[in-house]
This record gives structure tokens, C-alpha cells and sequence, in this order.
């Protein structure tokens, strides 16, 4: 219900604005409010039915829904800011009454921007960028040093679908990787799209000498069934990691944890308790909201995603506020800390003010 409200004043707001917003030409507005109805119902649709429909259809609805909803959003700010500059006029009269011509010519050229914006943001989303980070473990060296290649919230499904999942691996794969780390929200939110275009063959692809690795994101459990996503991704050959912890290569361990919604999963301190203190630790942690709790417990890189750094501006800002470490290369003590903004992302496909990334470690240790 709170959801509903949410949306239902967000449409209801930015309905009634771009309708008072077309009085110069009152006979456009018919044509307005149709398409505004239709546009609104395909988002419902897409977003309660999406992965029920066949692919063409699907990707066509969610494709055109979700770019409703970023362009509603982008609206709301655009009429309130509007409705400020109106209220000033009400107080101090600097400008005609009702600012009628204002209105129009404000919302044409907001639109506009959003125009501009998304046809970069849908650029910078279908051509990630290749972080690079140089880190050494403070744990005794044994003069090694791999290569690791990292991904989060990648979320295949109808919109990132077998076609992107190529890409994404080939990607992954030119990088030449020793071993391949997956940070959580591999799917979308449901299992179906993933089995009915059979996105194991393509997953079967990513090579790494050392192995693929993952662990469960949010977006994992929001599935029909926890474990036989688990289990697909394993018949891919990715291991998972769920509170468990490997010793790869006799030189360095490897954790994986439960996303933190998970009420059953593991402190830190009781997955490491009975590991050897003087190999290194690489954390997998969906969430990055347990950087102490690394730091406490020697753990000398942690790799998370979940917050894609909010996606599109000004979400990012607000993923700054909530998140000690929102985005990107942290340190605390002695544990290195990379926050990636996702290689995939959720709802409308662009990427505005921020960016689809892998990320490539060379650690030595």
C-alpha cells in the first residue's frame, strides 16, 4: 500500500502539471492525457508481468515502461521546481499571473534534457568501463600475485537478456582473469527468463584458470526458488558461497556471505574463527554495510555492489548519504574496499551521472 501511494502521487503529480502545463494549446491535451494513461499502464504491466510474457513482448513493455518511469521522475523534479519558482511569483508578483507561457516552455525544454540524458545514459549503460586497481594484502608475502575480475548486479533476465550475457562474458573473458568473483545479483528477480534462454551455456563460458566464484545477492532470494537459483548457477559451473569459505590455491581464502536480508547468515568472526591468520582474505559481501566488521576481522579485500551508485542522478547522492561506502575504493585499517556500480542494473536502462563497470584487481600478496 505504501508503494501504491508512492506511485499513485507521483503519476497523479506529474499527470495534473503536464496537463495544467498545455493551456496555451487545450487541444493537445487529449492527446497528452491518452498517452500518459497508456505509457502509465504499460509501466504496471511491465513491472507485475514482465517475466510471464514471451521475450519479444516482454523486452518491448519494459523497455518502454521503464523509460516512462525515469521520465516521470525526471518530470516531478522539473514541475517542482516550476511550482517553487511559482510560488515566489505568488509572493512577490515578478512575473504574469499563472505563468501560463513559463509552464509550457519549461516543461518543453525539461523534456528535452531528459531526452538528451537518456540517449547518453542508454550509451553509457551499453558500454561498461574497465575499472583497474593495484592492492597488495599486509598479510606476510609470498610473492604471488593474480588477477582478479569482478562483477555485481548484473540481473539477466527479459531486459538484460542471453544477447548482453555474451557481451558481459566476453568482457570478462578478454581480461584474461585468474579468477572471476561475482558479487551478488546475477538475476533480476525470477529464474524463468534465465532457464527458458538457457543463459547457463553462456555462463559455462567464463574461463579463469583459478575458477568462477560467486555469492547471492538480494535480488537471489526475490526469486521462485532460493535454492534452485543456486543451483542453475552451479550447473554453470559457477561455485557458490553461501557462509562458506574456500582455501584457493593454497595461498589466499576466499569468503562468500548471505546478503544481509538473509536472518540466518553467519558473522564474519564465525566464518573466519578457524582459518589461519596469515593468508590473505578476500570477502564477497553483496551489501557493503559491514566494512567494521571486515576491518575487526583482517579481512584484506572486500568486494560488494548492491547500490549500482544509485543508477541514474540524483539517486547517486543519496546512495553518498546512506552509505559509508557507497561507490567505489575505500581503505579503512588495513582492508582494501571496492564498491562497484554493477555491470548490469535494475529497471530502465540507462546510466546517468554514473556507470556500468568490472572491475580488474591485480593483487599481490
Amino acid at each position: 500500500m505504501v508503494v501504491f501511494s508512492i506511485f499513485a502521487a507521483l503519476f497523479g503529480y506529474v499527470g495534473l502539471r503536464g496537463w495544467q502545463s498545455l493551456a496555451l494549446y487545450p487541444s493537445a491535451r487529449p492527446v497528452y492525457l491518452v498517452i500518459y494513461l497508456l505509457l502509465f499502464i504499460c509501466s504496471m504491466v511491465g513491472l507485475i508481468f514482465g517475466d510471464s510474457m514471451p521475450l519479444p513482448l516482454a523486452k518491448a513493455i519494459t523497455f518502454t515502461g521503464y523509460s516512462f518511469l525515469l521520465v516521470v521522475a525526471y518530470l516531478f523534479l522539473c514541475f517542482l521546481v516550476v511550482d517553487v519558482i511559482r510560488m515566489a511569483n505568488y509572493l512577490f508578483h515578478f512575473a504574469p499571473a499563472g505563468m501560463t507561457s513559463f509552464r509550457f516552455w519549461s516543461m518543453m525544454s525539461g523534456l528535452l534534457v531528459i531526452a538528451i540524458a537518456m540517449i547518453i545514459g542508454n550509451y553509457k549503460f551499453n558500454h561498461p568501463e574497465i575499472v583497474h586497481l593495484e592492492l597488495q594484502s599486509n598479510k606476510p608475502v609470498q610473492n604471488k600475485e593474480i588477477k582478479i575480475v569482478a562483477a555485481s548486479d548484473i540481473h539477466l533476465g527479459n531486459d538484460i537478456d542471453k544477447n548482453y550475457l555474451k557481451k558481459y562474458v566476453q568482457l570478462i573473458n578478454d581480461q584474461h582473469p585468474d579468477i572471476i568473483l561475482l558479487a551478488g545479483d546475477i538475476c533480476d528477480r525470477s529464474l524463468k527468463p534465465l532457464m527458458h534462454q538457457k543463459m547457463n551455456e553462456e555462463l559455462e563460458n567464463l574461463n579463469a584458470r583459478l575458477g568462477v566464484y560467486a555469492i547471492p545477492g538480494n535480488h537471489e532470494y526475490y526469486t521462485e526458488n532460493f535454492q534452485k537459483t543456486l543451483q542453475f548457477y552451479e550447473s554453470a559451473g559457477i561455485k557458490v558461497l553461501t557462509d562458506s569459505v574456500l582455501l584457493v590455491n593454497d595461498s589466499f581464502y576466499l569468503a562468500g556471505r548471505k546478503d544481509r536480508m538473509d536472518k540466518n547468515r553467519k558473522k564474519l568472526s564465525t566464518l573466519l574463527s578457524t582459518f589461519a591468520a596469515d593468508k590473505p582474505v578476500i570477502l564477497l559481501d553483496h551489501q557493503p554495510s559491514a566494512l567494521n566488521e571486515a576491518v575487526q576481522n583482517n579481512v584484506d579485500l572486500q568486494l560488494s555492489g548492491h547500490t549500482h551508485e544509485g543508477q541514474v542522478f540524483p539517486a547517486n547522492l543519496i546512495v553518498k548519504w546512506m552509505f559509508e561506502a557507497g561507490y567505489g575504493y575505500y581503505k579503512k585499517g588495513k582492508t582494501h574496499l571496492y564498491v562497484s556500480s554493477g555491470l548490469g542494473l535494475w529497471g530502465p536502462p540507462y546510466r546517468i551521472g554514473t556507470q556500468s563497470e568490472i572491475v580488474v584487481v591485480n593483487f599481490k600478496y
